[in-house]
Formats: C-alpha cells, structure tokens, sequence
C-alpha cells in the first residue's frame, strides 16, 4: 500500500508534517506562510518518492 497514492495518504501525510509548518499555514506574514507551504510539499513529496531505507546495509539501485 507504501506505493500507492491516494487523496487519503496526502491527506495523513499532511497531517504529519511539522506542527510549526500547519500552523504556518495561517500566519498573517505572507513568507511565513510560504515557508509553510514548502515545508508541508516537501514532506509530503518526501514520503511519496523517497521512502525510508529499512536495510542499511543494502545500496538502493536506481529505478
């Protein structure tokens, strides 16, 4: 399921992004919010494409 990508995953994926980037979402400071905005995008393109290597051991080989 790690591999497919649906609204819910983005969704839970949002959800676990930093609370200081959540919050940053409703500042009143337009950088702050967009500081918000890359750091919830980039944790969630994190988890989609750059999944956790488990066996630290093992080399990824490219796709």
């Amino acid at each position: 399921m790690a591999g497919i990508i649906t609204a819910d995953r983005i969704a839970d994926l949002i959800d676990q992004s930093p609370d200081w980037a959540l919050a940053g979402l409703t500042s009143s400071q337009e950088r702050l919010r967009a500081d918000a905005r890359r750091e919830v995008a980039r944790h969630v393109y994190d988890a989609l494409y750059h999944p956790l290597c488990l066996e630290t051991a093992q080399l990824p080989l490219p796709l």
